[in-house]
This record gives C-alpha cells, sequence and structure tokens, in this order.
C-alpha cells in the first residue's frame, strides 16, 4: 500500500466515523430527509440483492420476534415440565404420608422413583443401624466410620443434590457391579432436619439416582424438586421410634 493510499484509508475511516458521531447526536436526521431514507440500499442479510433500509428493519424486528418466539416456547415447554414434576412429587408426598413404618416407606419410595420419575438405578445409602430395614438391593446400611463415606464428605457439608459425573470410587461403592452401566448420577444428601444442614448433627445418608445416559443427570439441571424429595425421605427414615 502507497502513502497516498494509506492517507486516502485513514481519510475515508475518519469520515465514516464523522458520519456515524453526527447520526447518532441527531436520531432525526431521517425525519428531516425522508426522500434520502428510502434511496438507502444495503445488503440483504441472506446475500444476494439489496434492501432498504426500512426493509432491513422490518427484516430484523421478524426475526427478533422468532427468537422471542422460541424463548416463549421453551419457557412454556419448561413450566409443563415442572408443573409435572410437582404433580408427581404431591402424590408421592400424599403416598408417604400413609405409611405406617419405615419399611413401607422405603418399599414406597423405592417403587415411586422407579414407577413416577423413571429413576431405575436408584441405591438409599443409610448411616447407622436400621434394624426394621431388610437387606434389600435398594437400601444400604454403613456405620459412621466407614470408609466408604469419606467421598461424600463434601457433598454432606454442602447440604444440596449434586448431578453429574462421580468417582469411580463412588460409583463402584453406590452401584456395585452396576457401576459400569451408570452414565450420569444424581447424589442427594439426606439430612435429619435444619440443624443437621448447618453441620449441628449427622447426616442421615445419601439417595443416589444413576442413570446410563450420561447427560441425564448433568450439573446445569434444576435440582429444587430433587431437594424437596430428600427432605421428604429423611423426614420419613430419620432415627426413632417406629411409626
Amino acid at each position: 500500500m502507497t502513502t497516498r493510499e494509506a492517507r486516502g484509508l485513514a481519510t475515508k475511516e475518519n469520515e465514516e466515523d464523522a458520519i456515524a458521531a453526527y447520526l447518532q447526536h441527531n436520531p432525526d436526521f431521517f425525519e428531516r430527509h425522508q426522500v434520502l431514507l428510502t434511496r438507502l440500499r444495503i445488503p440483504h442479510a441472506r446475500g444476494g440483492s439489496t434492501i432498504s433500509l426500512v426493509e432491513r428493519q422490518i427484516e430484523v424486528l421478524r426475526e427478533k420476534h422468532a427468537a422471542l418466539e422460541g424463548k416463549l416456547t421453551e419457557l412454556v415447554s419448561v413450566a409443563r415440565a415442572n408443573d409435572t414434576i410437582a404433580e408427581k412429587l404431591h402424590r408421592f408426598t400424599r403416598k408417604l404420608l400413609r405409611t405406617r413404618s419405615r419399611a413401607a416407606a422405603v418399599t414406597l419410595i423405592e417403587a415411586s422413583l422407579r414407577e413416577d420419575f423413571d429413576a431405575f438405578h436408584g441405591v438409599l445409602v443409610l448411616i447407622g443401624e436400621y434394624p426394621d430395614l431388610a437387606a434389600q438391593g435398594f437400601v444400604r446400611t454403613f456405620a459412621v466410620d466407614d470408609a466408604g463415606l469419606k467421598s461424600f464428605e463434601t457433598l454432606f457439608a454442602s447440604g444440596k443434590p449434586r448431578c453429574g459425573q462421580v468417582r469411580d470410587t463412588q460409583r463402584e461403592f453406590l452401584f456395585g457391579q452396576d457401576a459400569n452401566d451408570i452414565g450420569s448420577v444424581a447424589l442427594v444428601p439426606l439430612l435429619a432436619d435444619s440443624a443437621a444442614r448447618s453441620g449441628a448433627s449427622g447426616p442421615l445418608g445419601v439417595l443416589a439416582l444413576g442413570s446410563a445416559d450420561r447427560d441425564r443427570f448433568h450439573p446445569g439441571m434444576s435440582t429444587e424438586f430433587l431437594g424437596r424429595m430428600a427432605d421428604l425421605i429423611a423426614d420419613s427414615l430419620a432415627p426413632g421410634p417406629s411409626k
């Protein structure tokens, strides 16, 4: 590029900046020069022929409208999905309230997770002694000092459900021989009460939900309903006199 060409380019850029600044400070310019507005032509967004500025503005508005419609459709879909989950949780709550023993509550929890929430890989890990609960695949009890529970200390400390991938040792501890079939996991800490959430007492255990789909449980998903379910399960299983 020659010196003259460079100077010409700089002059053109300065002129464009000056025009842009003038239009910004004089938004009524095209109102005073409406004929010029109709004569302006700009490239079509999808290539090809040129269109007027007015046509381009209409096109932009249409695109924004389509984007808003898409967003609204997405929000409606999420709202409907949440309503469905809320209704299932409501039914789960009512059925759980009608149980008369921890054993009955466990049976109900396992069946509901599988039939109502499509959680076919579920494990209920309880810490402490539960002599009234028969040993079964869904429920597993461990002593407070069991080494396998160490890896869940951060989960218990947070008091919040966590979704996504877990360490191999955690997956094997929870799902045993089915560990290799688990692609994603939801870990739901079970806390006795509000005091447990602040660390005043130990956790009851953890509900683990596994899926072969790696995207079924992911870090970005909402865990509000899992938290509510955890409260219900913890209240029904908290150590104490049998119902």
